[in-house]
């Protein structure tokens, strides 16, 4: 199979388990906190969000966790994704490395979401919700919550970044195909976005502030319940369906354990997706693959951002975690990769980093869309922003095996298309594109309203 392009596997191969990183790791994440106790927070604390599958996910020790038959089925309208060695793209290149990535943007939501939106919504389904709300920022969540709901009969409503609502219409248009509300965030229709517009009428929105407000919808009614698109542990748990994927995949094409993996961390859960299942090989002593995780300039929690405990969202409904932010009052600037616009990132993964178990590099947009076009033209596939950020370090490290003549084996995951990104394709072909120079000044700032701990 040395020639091949692209490794697929049977549908009789879907994975029928995620994988829990948590008890491989030498020590366990802390725990989320009360914000009023600020004891450790229980099952109870969380039951008028997620439905009890979910609380079970989210604090297992187990290592494996079943894939219920009835989310296979739905999976198996687009899993398991191929794997593509990346050619062409190493030709332009002139590399001797060899670049494969997992694509996950044949989904019906176009991006790698849906593994997690359609157990979030069967296990809601079974315990009886009739609603979910939930944020999103680029729209690839909330589309993908849109289309998991429609397949399990319940409602959906979205609340999604203003400056994402602007730049990309048909997003919404294709939640609302799909049967959901969406409303623009900050909204007057909640308590906690009408008072960010009562102070900032002109607000781009952020991930926080739409996270309080579809957390603030949810808890005023028994019969809804909200659901997150990353972050936390049993989103990231659904989404290691692509890295044990692949192990199969490099495994079939013959191909050695990768070099070098490489993914997009905004929440976290595509990275996450990604590599815990190699990341399980790399503990067991099976492998020692670098990996590194990229995220935006403009938004960079990993790398700038302080390791303490935070609300996840902005009005400060959500349990304390502790994680790598930039404040919870931090309002990004508005680039085109929505998705990776958060001031936080996933607390296990955030945990995982204090263990030096994986590595964080920054991007700017302009290097992000000169790379996706590069990768687009020679591959066919035109990313989204986010997997852009990815595609870049690829590309840096490729160059320099062209400089070292190292022959690595480098991974990525392309985790969404960019089909309805053209409006930022347009920026940038046309030379509008601008980057964002974030001064520390703005962390600093934010940084001042983290919640006062012990």
């Amino acid at each position: 199979m040395s020639d091949r392009s692209k490794i697929t596997l049977d549908e009789s191969e879907l994975p029928g388990r995620w994988y829990n990183i948590v008890p491989d790791l030498p020590e366990p994440p802390p725990p989320p906190l009360h914000p009023a106790t600020l004891n450790p927070i229980g099952p109870d604390d969380l039951a008028p969000l997620f439905p009890m599958e979910l609380i079970r996910q989210e604090v297992s020790t187990e290592r494996y966790l079943d894939i219920p038959d009835e989310v296979r089925e739905v999976y198996r309208l687009w899993r398991p994704t191929p794997l593509f060695r990346a050619r062409r793209l190493e030709r332009a290149l002139r590399t001797p490395a060899r670049i494969y990535y997992k694509y996950e943007g044949g989904s019906p939501a176009g991006s790698h979401k849906p593994n997690t939106a359609v157990p979030q919504a069967f296990y809601n389904a079974a315990d009886g919700t009739r609603r979910l709300t939930t944020e999103t920022g680029a729209g690839q969540w909330g589309s993908a919550l849109a289309f998991a709901c429609a397949q399990f009969a319940i409602d959906c409503e979205v609340w999604m970044v203003r400056a994402s609502y602007d730049q990309k219409p048909h997003r919404r248009t294709l939640m609302r195909t799909w049967g959901a509300t969406v409303h623009a965030s900050p909204s007057p229709v909640t308590a906690a976005g009408a008072k960010v517009l009562a102070d900032h009428p002109d607000s781009p929105g952020s991930l926080g502030i739409a996270i309080s407000e579809a957390v603030e919808v949810a808890a005023a009614d028994a019969q809804t319940r909200y659901a997150l698109g990353s972050v936390l542990n049993h989103v990231l748990l659904h989404q290691t369906v692509i890295g044990e994927e692949a192990l199969q995949q490099f495994a079939a094409a013959g191909e050695r354990a990768p070099d070098v993996i490489i993914g997009c961390t905004g929440g976290g859960s595509n990275f996450a997706g990604l590599v815990f299942p190699f990341l399980r090989e790399k503990l067991s002593g099976r492998s020692d693959p670098v990996i590194r995780a990229v995220e935006p300039a403009a938004c960079p929690s990993f790398t700038r951002g302080k390791y303490t405990y935070d609300f996840g969202d902005t009005a400060g409904f959500t349990p304390l975690m502790k994680m790598h932010t930039l404040g919870h009052d931090f309002i990004p600037d508005p680039v085109h990769a929505g998705g990776l616009r958060y001031h936080g990132m996933s607390p296990l993964l955030s945990h995982m980093y204090e263990l030096g178990l994986f590595e964080a590099v920054t991007k700017n947009q302009l290097e992000c869309f000169a790379s996706a076009v590069t990768f687009a033209r020679a591959e066919g596939i035109l990313p989204a922003p986010e997997p852009a950020h990815a595609i870049a370090a690829v590309i840096d490290e490729a160059r320099r095996c062209t400089e070292t003549g190292e022959e690595k084996v480098l991974l990525t995951a392309l985790c969404g298309h960019g089909h309805f990104d053209m409006t930022a394709y347009e920026r940038y072909l046309s030379g509008e594109m601008t980057d964002f120079e974030l001064p520390q000044a703005r962390i600093d700032e934010a940084l001042t309203g983290l919640p006062t701990i012990g």
